[in-house]
């Protein structure tokens, strides 16, 4: 049985699954969709055309749902999608898209959002993304998997960032981030490769040892950077995560990689 507390408000036409649990003051509207397991612990409020993936838990305060901060934004319908065992913590706001971006926001499975986060319009999240306390996506922005956001971070509208890239705290990210990638500053410079990262999830010596290589071939200062790119992928053509990376920067994008710092020792 689906347990809602007496202070709590589940409008009709909103559908639940059987044993989610609805907290003290929460607010469920008539187009929200909860799946089996979702928790939330109290005063959560959440609107619109939003699906919360299984064994999802929201805690206080958590606003999901209601309509973006975009002015162009004019009552069309549009949703926002979250996917399954997510950790979504006090103050997180999350918006779904508009007429004139993807019409919908994505978060992937396995993803935690710690106090005061923000995902905003049409943003597309991948699966097991950690955003520290008020990290700051604006909108149209994709995000890959394994993606670390340190506390304070905020990234500029349209932005790509790739897989296994770390942002510091604090980091203002105007320019997108290639895959494994570790930026920082403000505005943010690549600072090398996420190595504590791909150890934590199992990369080998030589996968981490091979990206290296392929990171000093591809920011060295000799040649044009086109030329560099067509190096790197001719010299790593076998290797899946060199491939990534060379794939990520040819595909078209609005904004600039993010570099090196021209003073930085690579």
């Amino acid at each position: 049985m689906v347990k809602v507390h007496s202070t709590a408000i589940v409008e009709d036409g909103a559908q639940v699954a059987d044993d989610v649990e609805i907290g003290p003051y929460s607010i469920v509207g008539p187009n929200v969709k909860l799946a089996q397991g979702v928790k939330l612990i109290s005063h959560v409020v959440i609107a619109g055309d939003t699906q919360i993936g299984e064994n999802t838990t929201i805690y206080p305060f958590a606003s999901l749902g209601y309509p973006p901060q975009d002015l162009k934004y004019d009552g069309e319908p549009v949703q926002l999608v979250i996917g399954t065992n997510a950790v979504i913590r006090e103050y997180v706001t999350m918006h779904p898209g508009t007429g004139v971006g993807r019409k919908k926001t994505v978060i992937g499975d396995d993803c935690v959002f710690m106090v005061g986060s923000h995902v905003a319009h049409d943003c597309i999240v991948g699966n097991n993304v950690i955003f520290a306390n008020n990290a700051t996506l604006g909108g149209h922005i994709s995000v890959g998997d394994y993606v670390m956001i340190g506390g304070l971070a905020a990234i500029h509208q349209h932005s790509r960032i790739g897989d296994h890239a770390f942002i510091g705290g604090v980091a203002a990210v105007a320019n997108d981030v290639i895959p494994f990638g570790s930026v920082q500053g403000n505005h943010a410079h690549l600072a090398g490769l996420n190595i504590v990262g791909m150890k934590r999830r199992g990369f080998s010596r030589k996968q981490i040892h091979d990206l290296r290589n392929a990171y000093r071939l591809l920011f060295a200062w000799e040649g044009t950077f086109s030329e560099r790119l067509e190096d790197v992928a001719s010299q790593f053509q076998d290797n899946k995560e060199v491939t990534k990376v060379v794939c990520f920067i040819r595909a078209s994008s609005s904004r600039s990689i993010c570099l090196p710092k021209a003073d930085t020792d690579q």
